[in-house]
């Protein structure tokens, strides 16, 4: 019999579903850390958390019983999933027990901030009588603006528009088709948006591309009284910034529920007016609490009794002997998704993988899988592998379509991705050199040959003389170095357009990229970040 422990407090229903299960015993040990937590895993197969207990290296060092860690909520920050996957410990997280009360708690932070709910009370409090003072504003007729349309994104717009609010939105990866179904206005960026709204609302992770995503030049870009929520991470918002538009009057209100620091300490705006903060509350609710401690009890009695693993963040559901004969094009085509999804940026409606050659014989599922896991790797709040990618795909209406061709081309075996949106198609082809040298063969219609690791410069330019020369000058004058170059063409004639892939051994500077756009024929110029030759994503490694 599977023993469990339970490290953070757990709902009763979660509780009862585990010790009713009949194979699996249970402990509820809380509040442990340091040695006390390593000596303690060392005594269990599963382990079942919230967010209070850090599951660091340190805690699993050594252990070669625990077989799986089942997170009640869906961030698994508290929980080092790099370690985990060195050890074959699977990770499984609850991504939408909490939907609900989140999108509610934002909705209620919109509401309260509009009517001034929290200063109007402590008036009373206080023993005056001003209702002059708290006059407020309607939110029907007024414009949300939402930032991020995964599910908890999505369920804030169903409640808005019940509200009466036209809702506006962005998300790379939310299909035009499901965003008419919802009666949202898409728009192509954060900063198009903008200007547009009465009200901001972020449901995104926080990644590089998000943190700060919303500062001084983007406050500066909203209408005057503009209010502004989240409850999703701190650090998309940036603090400082919020503090210098509530001064200048720019923002009308600022409603927080995560912050940059969590506990936050000395957070300037505590005790600003026109602000309401609350402590991470958004799925403090008894039905998200049991949601989710429900759906990680269940993970881990699938896991014990059927040997299922669902949800997984860091392992793909295959043997060590499938996995090694796949290693090699599951990499690849990981690669070919996180390069398109930063030298192409469109929302997309669907994903087409042609594959060709020897490569048909393979488990092409799987592949298709991990190409949807690059795509939306930095897109997603948590973690993406091939467990969950193609399911993460259908949630935002866009399709992941399969084409086989046994027919050998110019290589034993190819996999071509296309990705297609509303005005164009972005296409690259790949193959493997030996067992695993991945490399991009195709750009558009231009035939080439380059990397598919480290920092990537991606340029269009018209093929005339010159063109390589002068951009080879700037990356010198920068002190760039240059470590392999590839230069495409669309047709055998020259001076048509051309597509030229330069691996860097470090990012050039702005200064650069304006130069290098400068020069004649030079169209577009697109940084592209890529793991380093070698470097496998967790899932993969497992």
């Amino acid at each position: 019999m599977a023993r469990v422990i339970v490290l953070d407090p757990l709902s009763k229903e979660g509780l009862d579903l585990l010790q009713s299960s009949g194979q699996i015993e249970v402990e509820v040990r809380t509040g442990l850390k340091g040695k006390e937590l390593h000596d303690a895993l060392l005594e269990f197969d599963g382990a079942i958390c919230r967010s209070g207990v850090k599951i660091t290296a340190a805690a699993l060092e050594g252990n070669r019983r625990l077989k799986a860690i089942a997170r009640a909520g869906v961030g698994v920050d508290n929980i080092d999933t790099e370690a985990a996957t060195r050890q074959g410990i699977v990770v499984m997280n609850t991504p939408g027990g909490n939907t609900i009360s989140t999108a509610e708690h934002t909705i209620a932070l919109m509401l309260a901030l509009s009517r001034n709910i929290h200063p109007a009370y402590q008036s009373l409090i206080e023993g005056r009588w001003d209702r002059k003072q708290f006059t407020g504003t309607q939110l029907a007729g007024k414009t949300l603006g939402i930032i991020g349309l995964g599910r908890i994104g999505q369920a804030v717009a169903v409640r808005a528009l019940a509200l009466e609010m036209k809702v506006l939105g962005y998300d790379p990866f939310l299909s035009a088709h499901r965003a008419k179904e919802l009666g949202i206005k898409m728009f192509s960026s954060p900063r198009e948006l903008l200007p547009h709204v009465h009200y901001l609302t972020v449901h995104t992770p926080l990644t590089d591309e998000t943190r700060n995503l919303i500062g001084t030049d983007e406050i500066r870009a909203m209408r005057q009284g503009v209010r502004l929520i989240n409850c999703a991470r701190g650090g998309i918002y940036n603090e400082a910034a919020l503090v210098e538009g509530l001064k200048s009057g720019h923002l009308g209100g600022v409603a927080l529920d995560v912050y940059e620091n969590e506990p936050p300490s000395n957070c300037p705006l505590f005790g600003m007016p026109n602000v309401l903060c609350t402590p991470h509350l958004g799925a403090s609710t008894k039905e998200a609490q049991s949601n989710v401690a429900v759906e990680a009890a269940e993970l881990l009695i699938d896991f014990f009794t059927t040997g299922a693993i669902r949800q997984s963040v860091n392992m793909a559901p295959l043997d060590p002997k499938a996995l090694e004969g796949l290693r090699g094009y599951l990499d690849l085509s990981y690669r070919l998704g996180l390069f398109l999804a930063q030298v192409d940026r469109a929302m997309p409606v669907a994903c087409k993988l042609r594959y060709r050659g020897e490569i048909c014989k393979k488990d092409t599922r799987l592949l298709s899988a991990a190409f949807a896991a690059g795509l939306l790797e930095h897109a997603m709040e948590s973690p993406v592998n091939i467990v969950n990618a193609e399911v993460l795909l259908k949630e935002r209406g866009i399709e992941l379509v399969e084409e086989r061709t046994s027919d050998v081309g110019d290589f034993s075996s190819m996999i071509t991705a296309e990705v297609v949106s509303e005005d164009r198609t972005a296409l690259a082809s790949g193959t493997l050199f030996g067992n695993n040298m991945p490399r991009l063969v195709q750009k558009a219609d231009c035939r080439l040959e380059s990397y598919l690791d480290g920092t990537l410069l991606v340029f269009h330019h018209r093929d005339v003389p010159g063109v390589i020369g002068q951009v080879g000058n700037i990356f010198g004058r920068h002190q760039i170095n240059i470590a392999q170059m590839s230069v495409g063409r669309g047709t055998n004639q020259p001076g048509g357009a051309a597509i030229g892939v330069l691996a860097l051994d470090a990012t050039p500077p702005a200064e650069a990229l304006a130069e290098m756009l400068a020069v004649p024929g030079v169209t577009s110029a697109t940084i592209v970040k890529l793991p380093p030759a070698g470097a496998l994503p967790p899932w993969l490694r497992a």
